[in-house]
């Protein structure tokens, strides 16, 4: 049954009275919309609107949980509690009490779980106690992959990427309604300026595997660079004139763009 521990997941909690507060003022979406039965999928960016990290919000009657990249955890508590001032909130690092349990396909959903927002084909996420199921990552890498799901920082760089570049429009982990928050300026302007150029897309991979960063050229020309990957597909971030391309050459691989459904391309728009 498709159902795995994330070992490469961790979690934040966040408790206090004003801790749905904080965070919505900081984050990408509306967090206020996290309850029971039901995650918000969110990112902290820079003040430039770069990408820091990105996090699953699970929400209980005394706290904010955050399904985050289990590296990233400590980074996360770090920045975050540099804008606590006089806030009624608290931050902790959680990742040696809870773990993160996905899953996907005909898996049914327990009672505690959420579905994944970005997609209903992702399948849900709960958060439950390590070594309460068994961990097969690398099922859940080729389920996320087949679906052209970002990956953290497998897939984007911190400061560096933009979150319309990786799909969190089309996927739900940016609010357009809610207030002001860090980062929101490049972020609006870069989606109603249409200022997106490169786009994170699942690739095909005919060859050897090639390393993340490896460049990916057309006709001699590099069109952008392969990101995370396993087996014979990955994730690559390209030009969008390098999307239309029937073939791609990255190290000894030939890529083969294969733009997911839910994407939604400037042509689309």
């Amino acid at each position: 049954m498709p159902v795995s521990i994330l070992p490469q997941r961790g979690v934040v909690v966040l408790s206090g009275a004003d801790r749905v507060h904080f965070l919505q003022g900081l984050v990408s979406n509306d967090v206020a919309q996290a309850a029971p039965g039901r995650a918000v999928w969110s990112a902290l960016l820079t003040p430039q609107g770069k990408w820091l990290a990105d996090f699953f919000v699970f929400a209980t009657d005394d706290a904010l949980l955050l399904d985050v990249e289990r590296e990233q955890a400590p980074m996360l508590v770090a920045k975050l509690s540099k804008f606590r001032l006089r806030s009624k909130v608290a931050l902790e690092d959680a990742s040696d009490r809870l773990a993160v349990l996905a899953g996907w396909g005909e898996a049914p959903m327990p009672e505690g779980a959420a579905p994944d927002p970005r997609l209903p084909e992702a399948g849900w996420r709960a958060l439950v106690p390590p070594g309460s199921a068994p961990e097969d990552p690398l099922a859940y890498a080729a389920h996320r992959l087949s679906l052209g799901l970002p990956d953290g920082s497998a897939d984007m760089r911190a400061e560096q990427s933009v979150l319309l570049e990786a799909g969190f429009d089309e996927l739900h982990g940016v609010s357009w309604e809610k207030g002001c928050y860090m980062g929101q300026e490049l972020t609006a302007r870069t989606k109603y300026r249409g200022l997106v150029k490169r786009r994170l897309v699942p690739v095909a991979v005919e060859g050897p595997l090639p390393a993340p960063g490896t460049p990916v050229l057309l006709a001699g020309e590099e069109v952008g660079e392969m990101r995370s990957g396993q087996g014979a597909r990955g994730m690559a971030l390209l030009r969008l004139a390098a999307l239309g391309a029937p073939a791609l050459e990255c190290g000894g691989a030939t890529l083969r763009p294969e733009t997911p459904a839910w994407m939604k391309l400037p042509a689309q728009a």
